[in-house]
């Protein structure tokens, strides 16, 4: 029900995954009525693998974390992840309210043992290949333990849904030399190095879209600016190349001579390929939709919680996690 378009795009979504991934069953959680009319629009209605559960209130968009977890319990955001905590289905997917949707999986879902705060990690391109990015803004502030913990996450999810057996993790700093950066952020590299990863070393902000490692480490705040930085950057570039095009005749023809080449670069930039961030670290899977998502948009998120659905992202997140906490760590100071 959440996101800026509701079930016109998530049941459109539904209709391509179902098309698409054959082991997938969905439930649609919201407002029967008003689902019914979009299963029936996308000839749904008859299908075994679609079914609806029926939740009377919504969050809104812009409805603060705390009320909404315990004013509206009966929201459908709510009663999906509750769905997820009994076992009726094996991950939520949701393109509504982003504070209220980690405030509620953590919650109702709870961390992993020796996780003290969920992350929230994203695909993004690079040149050399995609980067996964961690934490996305779900932690404003972070110790150099959490990094370190965000580390250890994201190191698995690469290797879980990209098949990068032993993934590089990279710290952002403002620079990559040991000196440079806080004591803070010099604390979160040693424990990282020291935590069993496949430590790179520290990364700029021009290793992001270079893809230099497959992880990156961040604080919340940092990673969100950081994000919409690159969209804001990727918009005014199209801005620019679509002004300049449409200048005069000349120009228009260069365009059609650049078309294929301008389409093969708006589809390997294209913003769906990498819609879906994870929600790390909870006892269950929580994707999290752009609230702009259109139907392939919002597809690709339901492709991502299959893929760790099948990996078992949590369970090898906690085995990782145990594993680390039984042994000791040795830190330079």
């Amino acid at each position: 029900m959440g996101g800026d378009f509701g079930p016109r795009v998530t049941v459109g979504a539904a209709k391509q995954a179902i098309e698409q991934i054959p082991a997938i069953e969905l439930v649609l959680v919201g407002d029967r009525d008003k689902l019914r009319h979009q299963i029936e629009q996308y000839g749904l209605a008859d299908d075994q693998r679609v079914r609806v559960h029926h939740a009377s209130e919504v969050v809104d968009m812009d409805e603060l974390p705390a009320l909404a977890l315990k004013k509206k319990k009966d929201s459908s955001m709510r009663v999906a992840i509750d769905l997820v905590k009994s076992g009726e289905v094996q991950a939520c997917v949701s393109a509504g309210n982003t504070g209220a949707l980690m405030a509620t999986s953590k919650f109702v879902l709870k961390t992993i043992r020796g996780i003290s705060r969920p992350a929230i990690c994203t695909e993004l391109p690079g040149v050399q290949g995609p980067t996964h990015m961690l934490d996305l803004g779900a932690n404003l502030e972070c110790s150099p333990e959490h990094l370190a913990e965000f580390a250890l996450m994201g190191s698995i999810l690469v290797q879980s849904v990209e098949n990068i057996r032993n993934p590089s993790v990279g710290l952002l700093n403002i620079g990559s030399e040991e000196v440079k950066g806080n004591e803070s952020i010099k604390r979160a590299a040693q424990l990282i190095a020291a935590s069993g990863v496949n430590y790179y070393g520290f990364v700029e902000g021009d290793d992001i879209y270079k893809g230099t490692v497959d992880v990156i480490v961040t604080d919340g705040f940092v990673g969100n600016v950081s994000l919409k930085t690159g969209e804001g950057l990727a918009a005014l570039v199209s801005h620019v190349l679509q002004s300049e095009f449409k200048r005069n005749f000349i120009t228009r023809l260069g365009a059609l001579c650049a078309m294929p080449v301008l389409k093969a670069v708006r589809r390997k930039l294209d913003p769906r390929r990498y819609n879906g961030a994870s929600l790390l670290g909870l006892n269950g899977i929580v994707v999290k939709s752009h609230g702009s998502a259109d139907i392939s948009s919002f597809m690709n998120a339901i492709r991502i919680a299959a893929i760790e659905i099948e990996n078992d992202v949590p369970s090898r997140i906690s085995s990782a996690i145990e594993a680390h906490l039984d042994q000791p760590v040795e830190v330079v100071t």
